[in-house]
């Protein structure tokens, strides 16, 4: 396998550095640099742009944004093994790599970056959701990213692009839709990683909208899609009963048929409904 940048292939990094992946850390490591720039160019042009990556490992996409000219990489890695082999790039690509040893949920990355930004990262499989949910619910919007071009296990990226009436729709399909554009970019078998997971992957590239689709206030729509999806079998009158004794008025005031259960009901009726309340 060849190289992309004249720095050793990855399988010869990982040897020297005896990083062999974690289950514990959620570790899968793509090693064919032809298919981490494919997946750096799923992000769309980088030149200009910080980039956050979460994850690096021992630094193949991280190479590939790089290589696609990044103009500058925070790495965010927990791994301490694989920060040698982090440098060794940031040393071959003088003031462009930032590697940060610590926990993407607990270190400030924003004081890192400078705009504009995207987030581009294999995420770890054990943090990716939880990380994705953050980044679509920060204090205020719009958030410190434009966009998101992130690896997840497939199912999760189906429930990412989900719409009403398919078994993946829920609430994450409402929360990325609500205040982005989601699409799945990529899809990649096992067998492209190191050690092989058991589930297959996609790329999901969500791009951030200036103002969410719909006006609702965001808490109070996460509260209504919590209850109506944790009983998505229930009809609506039935699971939103926590909601006062008018929920079937309310309900229909949205345009919301009181019969009909969570998985039927479009984004833009739930914020309908969350302006009522």
């Amino acid at each position: 396998m060849g190289t992309i940048d004249g720095l050793p292939p990855l399988r010869e990094v990982i040897a020297a550095h005896d990083l062999v992946a974690k289950k514990q850390l959620g570790q899968n490591f793509l090693l064919d640099l032809n298919l981490t720039a494919k997946i750096a160019r799923c992000a769309g042009d980088l030149t200009g742009c910080d980039v956050l990556e979460v994850g690096p490992g021992p630094g193949g996409l991280t190479r590939g944004l790089l290589a696609e000219g990044a103009r500058r990489v925070v790495a965010v890695e927990m791994d301490p093994r694989a920060m040698p082999a982090l440098e060794q790039i940031a040393a071959h690509y003088p003031g462009r790599l930032v590697p940060l040893l610590g926990d993407a949920l607990k270190l400030d990355v924003a004081a890192h970056l400078t705009q504009p930004v995207k987030v581009v990262a294999n995420l770890p499989y054990n943090v990716g959701t939880e990380l994705l949910i953050r980044w679509l619910t920060p204090a205020s919007w719009p958030p410190f990213w434009d966009s998101l071009t992130l690896m997840f296990q497939k199912e999760v990226a189906e429930r990412i692009v989900a719409k009403p009436g398919s078994d993946h729709y829920g609430r994450l399909a409402l929360l990325a839709q609500w205040r982005a554009e989601p699409k799945i970019v990529l899809h990649l078998p096992p067998e492209a990683f190191t050690p092989a997971p058991k589930v297959h992957s996609a790329v999901v590239h969500l791009k951030r909208l200036e103002e969410p689709r719909y006006p609702c206030n965001g808490a109070t729509l996460q509260r209504i899609t919590a209850m109506a999806f944790n009983q998505r079998r229930k009809m609506l009158r039935s699971s939103l009963k926590g909601l006062g004794a008018d929920v079937e008025e309310k309900l229909r005031a949205a345009g919301i048929a009181p019969t009909a259960r969570a998985e039927e009901i479009s984004l833009e009726r739930f914020c309908a409904l969350a302006r009522l309340y």
